[in-house]
């Protein structure tokens, strides 16, 4: 954290400030068609990186892969309560770095799209606002409000002049050539009715009044004011037109998968369909894309939202959480890059023809300067169409494009995935030539709560005499809040002599109760039943003080929806006694009204920092009797930082429900215990038909989450430190760390593509399991032979790639020698194993 001033006055490293005082000035401009640099039009694929989920020492190397997937540009949002979350206290260093991260863009020389928002969604906490925002007085969000227009203006400002005064505009000579101002606001727009038009007027003028010299863009905003361009998001983008027809076709989220919910399976977008929904919209006259997300990373910390959204946010990305290559869908989609970026000019520039053959079967033509590229689009889910095209037919599978750059060869059909698949393994720890001890050495101490059996609650913030919402008392500080009551029972009193039940209403996202320091139940929701009522039979004592002690968990804030600022969280109630003999001896006593005490966060985490790299509270910890299942426990253990390079993972599983800290890092939530749903999962999945989250869903009836991302530059060569706080009772002993990389390789390409296969982590090609040119059959570990091969395929294979870490295969008879096939293509089919050399 640093104040403002000193963090904006640092100087930048002598490198940085000579690229960017040695960049040219850029005219950033637009018509109908697309953007243009200097007045000529481009063309922008591009792919969101967001840089608080992964790391600046991530950063360069997600941005080179991106470059090499044939992407020209990187869009990231900007998060307001990551910069500011508390009121003018600003943090803009470590993963917060907008101005390194934008650099290291302009470094790799791609262009930015800074998203700034502020809202963003995102699946992030409380899509981006600070909560210190809802609490100030007479506020309210996203509308014609002077108290929250004002402090939206005022961060605006503070990235606006930011970015201008490191030369990052591309005005100034920088990467960034757009700007967002708001959000998805016309998802929401109808809920503030007048306001709200007022509101998204205010906003484009605040942005035209900036005078950065590049456009400003609003997406899945259609009443968008000039001279805001509007832009789409979704799966498919293709027959989306801009609200105004001077503005051109650009479609800023793509979304190459989904998000994952506490509970929910994993959903997988293929690489065919994601690619088909790009050559359609560039088909149908689009300019600019962008992936959502190209690399999705991870929710450290507390930054996951939801409620109930994981900590990881892979995203079935391109790069997955990692950053490693997703193949197949990272290749695919930049031969698919490649190919469009070939043919640039005819698509910005070119008259188009479209044909329509019925049946969903389109074709385009476009033409420019005696040259012309043709497309053909088969939106039918079930049906191969053969048609005619200027003499010469050409089939198309069902639900893809074929793309021939001159109108007359095919160079890429979205449905034929010839690049390699990797099937990703987790390897042991094996740090300094010797495997990690099959168990960690583990110390212990419990969370001390004083105020459980009716001690002082040391740190409470205030008493009052209602349930107050939890946004409100932690102001987002904390997911933990206690309530403290407590009531007198005497013999007379109507309570006494009954059977008593604890009756809690809450708005999640879970609840831990005590009665009289005793744990008497917890209870949670889910991401679709966020509020629930906990009713737990207690004791009480009898001419005693009684305590109940709640504590209310946030699993992430509400990030979406109109007014989604004021849902409520935490203990709203009714909390309620209830005592019966029978049903004619109802007794309640309803204690919404009592005298509470709050207090903030836990003991060991807020008041003594046992998660801190440096931690005060050093005594306390036991080795011996180390528990499970047992309610909130502090566990710490050390260990050797993994040798290589390939990406470091901890497996959580056996643990229930917390949060993980890797020398001072906090790496996010955990919760290994959520399991998923058993059925739903598809053994194959079908590409063709629209994709939904709940297609291609995989991960049925195992934890929702069992591996965690830890970064390289959390770690030190020795002496590593994890800390857990178990809060649901679990065990650490089956906590292992490991490293994450490609085991097995696999691809099928057809005949007269150059296959490139590759390792990674400096392992390489240590057997060819499989390999077959002519007409083989089946998919990666299942492959069989055809009817006829090219014998020597497997000793050519061998010759060139075992003992590598990468391999380019031409794939044609000339390699590997004729197949006696009488087929008009052939294709190769190859596995092999990576392993250490």
């Amino acid at each position: 954290m640093a104040t403002l001033g000193l963090r904006f006055a640092a100087v930048l490293s002598v490198a940085s400030f000579l690229l960017v005082a040695s960049a040219i000035p850029l005219d950033v401009s637009y018509d109908e068609r697309g953007i243009k640099m200097n007045g000529e039009s481009r063309i922008i694929i591009s792919g969101s990186i967001h840089y608080p989920r992964s790391t600046p020492e991530m950063w360069g190397d997600l941005i080179r892969k991106a470059k090499e997937g044939g992407l020209n540009a990187i869009e990231t949002y900007v998060f307001w309560n990551a910069h500011e979350p508390l009121y003018r206290q600003y943090d803009f260093e470590g993963n917060n770095d907008l101005v390194r991260f934008i650099q290291t863009v302009h470094d790799a020389g791609l262009y930015a799209i800074l998203r700034i928002g502020p809202y963003v969604r995102a699946e992030w906490n409380y899509g981006g606002f600070p909560v210190w925002l809802h609490n100030l007085p007479g506020v309210e969000l996203r509308t014609n409000n002077t108290i929250y227009q004002n402090e939206m203006k005022t961060f605006v400002t503070l990235i606006v002049d930011t970015m201008k005064r490191h030369n990052l505009f591309a005005s100034q000579g920088g990467p960034i050539i757009l700007a967002q101002i708001e959000n998805e606001y016309g998802n929401v727009e109808w809920a503030y009715g007048d306001k709200g038009k007022s509101y998204l007027n205010w906003c484009a003028q605040l942005a035209t009044s900036y005078g950065i010299d590049v456009p400003w863009i609003m997406c899945q905003q259609n009443d968008a004011p000039s001279p805001m361009i509007n832009t789409c998001n979704g799966w498919y983008c293709d027959q989306f037109s801009p609200n105004n027809p001077k503005s051109p076709k650009w479609w800023t989220e793509n979304w190459s998968g989904w998000f994952k919910d506490w509970g929910m399976k994993d959903p997988h977008r293929t690489a065919e369909d994601l690619a088909f929904a790009v050559a359609r919209f560039f088909q149908y006259g689009g300019s600019l894309q962008n992936y959502y997300m190209y690399h999705g990373g991870t929710n450290f910390g507390r930054t996951a939202g939801g409620p109930y959204i994981t900590t990881s946010y892979d995203y079935d990305a391109p790069l997955d959480e990692y950053g490693n290559l997703n193949q197949p869908k990272w290749g695919h989609l930049k031969r698919l890059h490649e190919l469009i970026m070939s043919m640039e000019e005819i698509l910005t520039k070119g008259v188009k023809r479209n044909v329509d053959y019925g049946n969903m079967m389109t074709g385009s033509v476009f033409m420019y300067d005696g040259k012309q590229s043709c497309f053909l689009g088969n939106a039918n889910q079930n049906q191969d169409f053969t048609v005619n095209l200027m003499g010469n037919n050409y089939t198309v599978p069902a639900w893809s494009v074929s793309i021939l750059p001159d109108c007359y060869t095919e160079a890429y059909n979205t449905a034929k995935v010839n690049t390699q698949q990797s099937l990703m393994v987790k390897l042991p720890n094996e740090a300094d030539d010797q495997t990690e001890p099959n168990e960690l050495k583990w110390d212990w101490r419990p969370e001390h709560a004083e105020h459980l059996h009716g001690g002082v609650a040391k740190g409470s913030v205030m008493t009052v005499n209602q349930l107050l919402d939890q946004k409100t008392v932690t102001n987002d500080t904390s997911d933990y809040l206690w309530y403290l009551t407590s009531l007198d029972v005497s013999k007379n009193d109507s309570l006494a002599g009954k059977a008593i039940t604890l009756h809690v209403q809450t708005n999640g996202h879970i609840i831990h109760a005590f009665v009289n320091g005793k744990h008497v139940g917890s209870q949670w929701g889910t991401y679709d039943h966020l509020e629930f009522t906990m009713e737990k039979g207690i004791k009480l004592k009898v001419g005693k003080t009684n305590t109940i002690s709640l504590l209310s968990v946030t699993v992430g804030l509400q990030n979406y929806g109109a007014n989604f600022d004021t849902v409520k969280v935490g203990i709203h109630g009714p909390v309620k006694l209830i005592g019966n003999k029978d049903q004619s001896d109802e007794v309640t006593r309803d204690l919404s009204t009592n005298s509470w005490t709050y207090k903030v966060g836990l003991n060991g985490m807020e008041e003594k920092g046992l998660q801190l790299d440096n931690a005060r509270h050093q005594h306390g910890w036991k080795s011996y009797n180390l528990p499970s299942n047992r309610l909130f426990v502090w566990y710490k253990t050390t260990f050797k930082a993994p040798l290589g390079s390939d990406p470091v993972v901890v497996d959580l599983q056996g643990l229930g429900k917390g949060t993980a800290w890797v020398n001072g890092h906090n790496i996010g939530r955990f919760w290994p215990s959520y399991v998923t749903g058993e059925d739903g999962c598809a053994v194959t999945c079908d590409y063709r038909g629209a994709y939904s989250d709940k297609k291609c869903l995989t991960n049925c009836g195992k934890p929702s989450q069992r591996w965690y991302h830890v970064p390289r530059s959390f770690l030190q060569d020795d002496g590593n430190k994890l800390v857990l706080f178990e809060e649901f009772g679990g065990t650490p002993l089956n906590v292992r760390f490991q490293t994450v990389t490609a085991g097995t390789i696999c691809a099928t390409t057809d005949e007269g593509q150059k296959l490139e296969l590759s390792c990674q982590g400096g392992l390489v090609m240590s057997e060819i399991r499989f390999a077959s040119f002519g007409e083989p059959a089946g998919a990666c570990g299942s492959y069989a032979r055809g009817s006829c091969e090219a014998p020597d395929t497997l000793s050519v294979i061998e010759k060139q790639c075992l003992g590598q870490e990468s391999c380019t295969l031409d794939v044609s008879e000339n390699t590997f020698g004729p197949t006696g096939c009488h087929q008009n293509v052939y294709r190769l089919a190859v596995e092999a194993t990576c392993d250490s050399p």
